[in-house]
């Protein structure tokens, strides 16, 4: 008889699993209220047209050997090995049993409960939310292009915020400047002069988890592309129209992309298993997940949602893929490991506008053009199928030849 396995969540790290789990030993079923895995690296390009929404996502259906429940899982009862389930339709509640649980929910953004965000700000984190973003975008310019609009209104409407200088703020204020120096200054000509981009970080620097020397080199290009940056800036409050910082002063926008951080889900915070400092699950170096003093033996917790303890692990799409593979290694092995989960980092890309991008590898830092070849060929190389990788392709030939499509629906 299978052992069943039961998994929740559709990220890198459950899509790692799903596909590495034996499924001739294990009867596997995925809960999640997304029914399809999100390639997010690539979720900035979706924001302006550079490529397409469809060309990163690909269903969970197409996965054989698995059962999918497009629902959340709003509760957890290891005693009795079973979650509680709510369809994410039509609201309908039931439950699941099972011998083994995988918790692989990863994270939502992080408002710091500042007043305001939630109405005001658009997230970056799911495919939903980029096309929120595409669209608010386009409204945009199409209000500023009204006739009867004044000078301060149109330069209102055309301030563009984002706040968090990581890798998402970085990567969608470039792609942000390269649609209006590409599309704009060609589809709303009167417009361009009026558009500024505003990124805003509450420490003093952006992309604070890379190299300085590469963090210092996105500052001397953004500010040669007129991104105005605010270091040293948390945000006090946000409403309709302004958003104030905590040195007391404030500005008009049109629109503000929120991409401060990450926080624990609901059912993570509230589940009653060990959490660290930050909220994550806390593991031992094989993923089972601590309760009290004691280590649950058929719950584990992966990705982003979890925290081995006295061990860091970055919050990346890198390292969330590789904590999937090794606890379906693990649990093909019949439970067992010759070693514990060690994590190798092979570095981290990132796209700066302009054709160019940095590289901040364990043997190269590199800048520029051929920064931006590698990271083009190295998030082609990582998308999950051949029709992902045709598709975003010809995304980037298209957006290259013709520009990128402004068609509001």
């Amino acid at each position: 008889m299978k052992k069943k396995i039961v998994i929740i969540g559709t990220g890198f790290s459950a899509l790692s699993f799903i596909k590495k789990i034996n499924k001739k030993i294990f009867d596997v079923t995925v809960v999640s209220p997304r029914n399809h895995f999100l390639f997010t690296p690539l979720l900035p390009s979706t924001t302006v047209g550079t490529i397409e929404f469809r060309s990163i996502i690909e269903p969970v259906r197409n996965i054989s050997g698995i059962t999918f429940h497009q629902s959340y899982c709003t509760g957890i009862d290891a005693t009795n090995s079973k979650i509680e389930c709510e369809d994410s339709d039509t609201g309908k509640k039931y439950a699941l049993d099972f011998d083994i649980l995988v918790i692989a929910v990863g994270e939502v953004t992080n408002t710091y409960g500042i007043k305001g965000v939630n109405e005001n700000a658009l997230f970056l984190k799911e495919l939903s939310d980029a096309r929120k973003i595409r669209t608010k975008v386009v409204d945009c310019f199409e209000n500023a292009s009204l006739p009867g609009i004044s000078y301060q209104e149109r330069k209102d409407f055309l301030r563009f915020a984002v706040c968090g200088g990581g890798p998402t703020g970085v990567e969608f204020a470039a792609e942000l400047h390269d649609f209006i120096e590409e599309d704009v200054k060609r589809k709303y000509r009167d417009l361009a002069a009026y558009v500024e981009i505003i990124l805003i970080e509450a420490g003093n620097s952006i992309l604070a988890s890379f190299d300085r020397k590469l963090s210092e080199y996105t500052t001397k290009i953004f500010k040669r592309q007129n991104i105005v940056i605010k270091t040293n800036s948390p945000v006090k409050e946000v409403d309709e129209k302004l958003i104030y910082l905590d040195n007391g002063t404030s500005f008009n926008y049109g629109l503000l992309v929120w991409a401060a951080g990450n926080a624990s889900t609901n059912l993570v915070r509230n589940v009653g298993f060990n959490l660290d400092r930050r909220g994550k699950i806390l593991t031992d170096p094989y993923f089972r997940v601590r309760s009290g003093d004691k280590v649950n033996e058929n719950v584990f917790a992966i990705g982003d949602c979890a925290a081995i303890e006295g061990y860091e692990i970055p919050a990346t799409a890198q390292a969330a893929q590789k904590t999937g593979v090794f606890l379906a290694g693990y649990l093909n092995r019949n439970f067992y490991s010759e070693r514990p989960f060690n994590f190798k980092n092979l570095g981290m890309l990132a796209y700066i506008g302009k054709r160019k991008a940095l590289a901040d590898l364990p043997q190269y830092k590199g800048t520029g053009f051929g920064a931006f070849l590698f990271w083009r060929s190295a998030y082609l190389t990582r998308l999950v199928s051949f029709k992902n990788k045709v598709l975003v392709i010809f995304d980037w030939i298209k957006t290259f030849v013709s520009g990128r499509d402004v068609s509001n629906f």
